[in-house]
């Protein structure tokens, strides 16, 4: 699906020890076989099981790094780390924390929230939308979280490799 948090993609391309892993271990895969108790087919069975481990081993790798990328603690604090680096007031990591969690909010919450004054709060919500951190699909509606190109490597170290973005 083209709308997956995670893909087995990024695994074989990174690999265990080195990128050029899958092919070795695809190769590997595909050797003959060794002796008459090494499969019933032309192919290897125990080079076979040794790529599917390999490749299970490269799924539980990658399932283990998107669940430490997304842990909510962990996404936070590098929200409030992202804030910190825009220059942007306390008041604004507080609503995108609050996003975070509930995975949209009204623009109204948005001051409720602080407690800011509703012009202070526009003032804030309009600059997070103009950032790209946040959007929504109408101009009255809801509010959710965005992540616009130059957030990436700070929001998601190491998902994608560095010069890709």
């Amino acid at each position: 699906s083209p709308h997956s948090l995670w893909s087995v993609s990024r695994g074989l391309a990174r690999g265990i020890s080195s990128p050029r892993d899958y092919m070795s271990m695809k190769d590997m895969a595909d050797m003959p076989s060794q002796g008459d108790l090494d499969g019933k087919g032309n192919l290897s069975l125990k080079a076979l099981n040794s790529f599917i481990v390999w490749f299970l081993d490269i799924c539980i790798d990658q399932i283990t790094f998107m669940l430490q990328l997304f842990y909510l603690d962990c996404l936070s604090a590098r929200l409030s780390k992202y804030c910190d680096k825009q220059g942007w007031k306390p008041e604004a990591f507080t609503v995108l924390e609050m996003v975070l969690i509930k995975g949209e909010i009204s623009r109204g919450d948005a001051s409720r929230i602080n407690g800011l004054k509703e012009r202070t709060a526009k003032t804030l919500l309009s600059s997070l939308l103009e950032n790209g951190i946040l959007g929504s699909d109408s101009s009255k509606g809801l509010v959710s979280l965005r992540f616009p190109a130059e957030s990436l490597d700070r929001l998601f170290p190491d998902l994608f490799p560095a010069h890709s973005l």
